[in-house]
């Protein structure tokens, strides 16, 4: 079976994040009859991290098991591969095999690969594999797997990720009572949507996005309770973002923090240095597997799209990129 057909096998498996299992066995599967030993390292009944490697890995290639819902099954269309996880991150899964294989057979056994669980939401299989990191996977570098339209990336913003809850008094909208939750909140927000959220050099401007609100119980009913999802994707340490925050919350406003990571500069092989990019990885998770590389096939404006997908001219480019650029760090040893 060819590597495209195997692709096509493992989109066809939903592996939403919770769901990463039966993915997870494939993978195993497949990189086991490849020549690679493997393990599974377990978060949770049913969920688990794969790494699996050939000798003792300074090279890791890394991504991640789960994509976000919904799942939808693959097609193809000439030069196309379309589904869920075809570009983010079951396709540069493949071409990372596919160039370990290539590096394996030509008698390089440095390598390893490590595929967690929980990336699409808080990074919990990447933070597992940190926590009990072990010999001998003490990587000098980790190629981390994500859609980047082929290029290497420079840097990325961080993530500052957190709940408003405001409280006020219920009551007969028209009593002079309250406070209403609602006007607290709001209030809150206008004051944070009016600040400035960083601007590095490299980064550039932090933003700041209210995704969800929520409060009150009816328009005659002043607001006794509201609530606001918060991201920053960040260009600054989170405790100084975090501090920015408090300062504007007023006295009927709480901030609950959910997850934060600061910025992160990427290691780039001479002469191919590429943009920053504002989308999450679990590469800030991994702090004691080396310098971190981010490149893959495909391009992140098709990620978690109903028409996600994959051009396979990206896919065989990503598996030359991949395979190069592990012979080059490697020369390094």
């Amino acid at each position: 079976m060819s590597a495209i057909d195997t692709l096509l096998d493992w989109i066809a498996i939903d592996s939403v994040t919770g769901g990463e299992g039966d993915y997870a066995d494939a993978l195993i599967r497949f990189v086991e009859a490849a020549g690679f030993a493997a393990e599974r390292q377990e978060l949770a009944p049913g969920r688990f991290n794969v790494l699996a490697r050939a000798g003792e890995p300074r090279v890791v290639f890394c991504t991640h098991l789960d994509t976000v819902p919904p799942w939808f099954g693959p097609t193809r269309e000439g030069g196309l591969i379309r589904g869920r996880g075809s570009c983010d991150a079951k396709g540069p899964a493949m071409a990372m095999i596919q160039a370990a294989c290539n590096l394996l057979a030509s008698g390089e056994d440095r390598i390893g690969f490590l595929f967690t669980v929980g990336e699409e939401t808080d990074g919990a299989g990447a933070q597992l594999a940190n926590a009990r990191q072990t010999d001998p996977w003490r990587p000098r570098y980790t190629i981390v797997g994500e859609p980047t339209d082929n290029r290497f990336i420079q840097g990325g913003k961080g993530i500052y990720k957190c709940k408003l809850h405001a409280k006020g008094v219920a009551g007969h909208s028209s009593q002079p009572i309250g406070p209403s939750a609602i006007h607290e909140l709001v209030g809150a927000i206008q004051r944070m949507l009016s600040k400035e959220w960083g601007d590095h050099e490299v980064f550039g401007k932090g933003t700041i996005n209210f995704g969800e609100i929520e409060g009150g119980l009816a328009a005659n009913v002043v607001a006794p309770r509201a609530t606001a999802e918060v991201l920053i994707r960040a260009v600054e340490e989170p405790a100084v973002i975090e501090a920015r925050l408090r300062a504007e919350l007023g006295e009927h406003v709480e901030l609950e923090h959910e997850k934060s990571y600061p910025p992160i500069r990427f290691h780039v092989p001479e002469g191919r240095e590429g943009p920053v990019v504002a989308f999450g990885t679990d590469a800030p998770w991994l702090t004691g597997w080396g310098k971190p590389l981010l490149y893959g096939p495909g391009s992140i404006l098709d990620a978690h799209t109903a028409d996600e997908k994959l051009e396979l001219s990206s896919f065989e480019r990503a598996i030359a990129d991949y395979e190069r650029t592990a012979r080059e760090l490697l020369s390094r040893e």
